[in-house]
């Protein structure tokens, strides 16, 4: 009764809050990483521009080009990133098989010392292997977990991560352009920095909750850090604005 209760307590299912990945939030984790960069690299961007420029069609222009060249470098980097980690569990996935049929001994023994590590006795673990490697399926997928510490579940797919990180991008990377689309002048400059600083704040609050951490620090980190990177960018673009001038 007690190895029971510490194998449930060993494997029980995290809470709601839990840092272990699961599909959800393998699909989250590029939506919210895609917003916040969307919106930190075209909020840079614009103000770089508009530094330089204050002509609204050129800060627009440059807005939408940096929109859609970050979107899609997102999206491919992130279908690439998915699709190797698919690759990487597929071969290893043929390797703990062909290991399995050349020296079953020996990976039942690599188990058992796995689980003598995390607590149990040399009994009890040779008790839970005997009992996974009674289904092949399970004994494989142990394989993968406890010895190689590969879980598709934690992975997602890559075109779930590509279309979400693509979309995140582009809804990031409007914010700072939107403005610029409807006003023109200094309202426009100024609504654009307004709206940014909130939406970094917002999503700072959206890492806070990936990352289990609180969420006013990393709302304010999120913010001051996007805040600098667009006065850099905005300073930047001013001297270039006023020596080509």
């Amino acid at each position: 009764m007690e190895m029971i209760a510490r194998l449930r307590a060993w494997s029980r299912i995290p809470e709601p809050e839990s840092p272990h990945e699961s599909r959800a939030t393998a699909f989250l984790r590029p939506a919210v990483f895609g917003g916040s960069d969307g919106l930190v690299s075209n909020l840079a961007l614009v103000m770089g521009v508009a530094g330089a420029s204050s002509d609204n069609a050129t800060i627009v222009i440059a807005g939408i080009a940096g929109l859609l060249a970050g979107a899609f470098s997102m999206a491919v980097g992130e279908y690439v990133s998915v699709k190797s980690q698919h690759e990487l569990f597929d071969a290893q996935r043929r390797l703990q098989m062909r290991q399995l049929a050349e020296d079953e001994p020996g990976e039942r023994a690599i188990l058992e010392r796995i689980w003598q590590e995390r607590g149990f006795t040399e009994d009890e673990a040779r008790s839970i292997v005997a009992t996974l490697f009674a289904h092949p399926e399970r004994r494989l997928e142990a394989m993968m977990r406890d010895e190689v510490g590969l879980d598709p579940k934690a992975i997602g797919g890559p075109w779930a991560a590509a279309i979400s990180s693509f979309l995140s991008f582009v809804a990031g990377a409007l914010i700072p352009l939107f403005p610029f689309l409807v006003l023109s002048g200094d309202p426009a400059f100024f609504g654009s920095i307004t709206i940014s600083l909130v939406a970094l704040f917002i999503l700072g609050v959206g890492v806070s909750r990936l990352t289990l951490r609180p969420w006013l620090p990393l709302g304010i980190r999120q913010m001051a850090l996007g805040g600098a990177a667009a006065l850099v960018t905005f300073l930047i673009g001013r001297a270039i604005g006023a020596n080509v001038g």
